[in-house]
Formats: structure tokens, C-alpha cells, sequence
């Protein structure tokens, strides 16, 4: 990238006459930096290896010690905004198509093999960056508004609504679903029923976007997450306890989670353990939490089969989580 069309983009200011006039690569860690490249100083302190790596510029925020007049010496209002700029106009450039769609359908498209001109965006924006700056024209990009800046992208356009082929369930526990899709059987995945419906929506948005993709073995994402202890609060192999803590970190998906472990065990002792900013109020089986020692101490004062918490992963517990096998537990 030339120098001058860099300052153009992000409206950054050149702090000295340099003798250098464009670059090869944009990099973050100064340890990978080589001769002609770009060094965007997140941590200032590795600037003098930057250079002593051979960057030809260095990007910066704030103040800056120049060391060597002969590079660039860019300062911006900040580095992720500049790269925010630098992203818009390469997706304008390769003619990317953007698609936002909520976290969980997100999380499910990163389990799915697809072609290489489909990507599913997640991550920091150093990780996104690397991600974009090299992708392939006309690309389709599928985001989460609620984990990327949509500014990345000149339009953005909405997944496609019903009506969806459906997906026939054949059978199901709670955390495990054997289901039909297009004449193809699937057996024992590891995906709740409770996410059928996103799954639906994001196999019609395939389907409508020509994007060839194929199923494979589903693995837990970081919602709806069950993790199986005993009275201790240890944790024991997928299925084999009848204690089980559900893992949900976005507060804004309880109420649809309640009312589906309501409709679907009914048999069981439910207790669900909500932030205290919350709209649930307390009740004979809602429990509110201020801090996760809330939460540690209502899971031991209380029985239950199952413990819906919300608003925390399951990194609380003490120990470190195993691997849990798969066992169909029948409900």
C-alpha cells in the first residue's frame, strides 16, 4: 500500500518526511515484522524491534519516540479505527457481500464446512483483519452485529427470512438431536433441540446464497452449554450425572431457554440463577446473583436436576473442564 493513499483512508497524520513511499504488509506483533512492512503499535514498547525488524512505518496513538527519520511515523485518533477505515474500503474494493446475524446462528456456521469464498466472521479486530484484508472478491462475509462493528462493511444485508425447509427431528434429549434435513439423516448430534430453529435459519440462508456446505459433528458452543456435576459440583462425563448446569452467557436468550426446559422437563426440578440487572424476578425457583459466590452458593444450598445460569460461562466452576463423552439421556 502507498503512504499517500494510507493517509487518505484513514485520515492520519504523517509526523515527519520520510524516504519511504509505500508498504508491503500491515502487521501487529513486532517479533513478525520484516523489511517494508507496516508496524501498528498496539503496545508502544515493542516499536524500537518494529524498526529494528525493518518496518518501513510506524502507526501510532498518543505520543511516539521517533527513532529513525528515514521510516513513516503515522499518528491516527486511534489504531482500531484506523484499521476499521482501512477494512471498509478493502470490502468495497473486493465487492464483499455482508450478512449480520445473531451470535448463536454465528457460532453454528463456524461448525459447518463451507466453500472458500464463504467466511464467518468472528474474533478481535487484529484476528478480523487478518481475516478480510486478503479474502477473496466477492466473498459473503456472515457477522454478528453483537460481536463485529458493522462500520467494517459499506452495506450490510439481512439473512432470509421463512419459509425454511424444515428440519425433521427424529429423536431428542435435551442436549443431543438426530434429525432429517434435505433427505440427508443425521445421527446423535451434539446440538440442543433448543437450537433447531437456528439451525434452520442458517441452512435456508446457505441454500438461498448458493453456498455449498456440508454437516459435520456438532461440539457444544458457548450457549445453552451443559455441563454435568454431582453434589460437589465436580464435574462428571457427558450424560452420566443427573445434576446438570446450563451455561448461558447472553441474559437476552432466558426467557426462550425457560420456557423450553419448562415444555420439554417438566418432570424435572428446574432452578434458574439470574444476574441481579436481570428483568426475572425472584420467585420459588428463580434465584437472583450479585457475583458469582452467589452462584456457587445457591447451586449448593438447593436440589435440582437442572440449573439454568445466566449471564456467566461455565469458566466459574473451580476446575478445569474434561472432555465430556456423549451418552443419550432420554427425556
Amino acid at each position: 500500500m502507498r503512504l499517500e493513499n494510507f493517509l487518505a483512508l484513514t485520515q492520519a497524520t504523517l509526523i515527519n518526511e520520510p524516504c519511504i513511499y509505500s508498504f508491503e504488509n500491515i502487521v501487529f506483533e513486532a517479533s513478525k515484522v520484516k523489511r517494508g512492512d507496516l508496524f501498528f503499535a498496539f503496545d508502544k514498547e515493542n516499536i524500537p524491534l518494529a524498526v529494528a525488524n525493518g518496518a518501513y512505518g510506524v502507526v501510532f496513538e498518543g505520543k511516539a519516540d521517533i527513532s529513525d527519520g528515514e521510516i513513516a511515523w503515522i499518528k491516527v485518533e486511534t489504531l482500531e479505527g484506523a484499521l476499521k477505515k482501512l477494512l471498509r474500503f478493502k470490502m468495497i474494493e473486493k465487492e464483499v457481500v455482508a450478512y449480520e446475524c445473531n451470535e448463536i446462528v454465528l457460532k453454528l456456521s463456524q461448525q459447518v464446512i463451507t466453500q472458500t469464498n464463504f467466511l464467518s466472521l468472528s474474533g478481535d479486530l487484529k484476528s478480523i483483519f487478518k481475516s478480510l484484508w486478503d479474502i477473496e472478491s466477492r466473498a459473503i462475509v456472515l457477522f454478528s452485529p453483537a460481536l463485529t462493528d458493522e462500520k467494517i462493511f459499506a452495506s450490510v444485508k439481512k439473512m432470509p427470512g421463512r419459509p425454511f425447509l424444515p428440519i425433521e427431528i427424529m429423536e431428542q434429549t435435551l442436549f443431543e438431536t438426530s434429525f432429517i434435513y434435505d433427505n440427508i439423516f443425521y445421527e446423535r448430534q451434539l446440538i440442543s433441540p433448543f437450537f433447531i430453529s437456528y439451525l434452520e435459519e442458517l441452512l435456508h440462508f446457505f441454500k438461498t446464497a448458493k453456498i455449498n456446505y456440508k454437516l459435520k459433528k456438532f461440539t457444544p458452543i458457548e450457549h445453552f452449554e451443559a455441563v454435568f456435576t454431582n453434589k460437589k459440583l465436580e464435574v462428571k462425563n457427558f450424560g452420566t450425572s443427573d445434576k446438570v448446569l446450563i451455561f448461558e452467557p447472553n441474559v437476552g436468550l432466558i426467557d426462550s431457554q425457560i420456557l423450553f426446559l419448562k415444555r420439554h422437563a417438566s418432570w424435572a426440578n428446574i432452578i434458574f440463577i439470574v444476574p441481579s440487572h436481570s428483568k426475572e424476578q425472584k420467585s420459588e425457583n428463580i434465584f437472583i446473583y450479585k457475583n458469582e459466590k452467589d452462584i456457587i452458593k445457591i447451586l449448593k444450598e438447593n436440589s435440582f436436576h437442572f440449573a439454568l445460569i445466566a449471564g456467566v460461562d461455565k469458566s466459574i466452576l473451580n476446575k478445569p473442564l474434561s472432555k465430556q463423552t456423549q451418552l443419550i439421556m432420554d427425556f
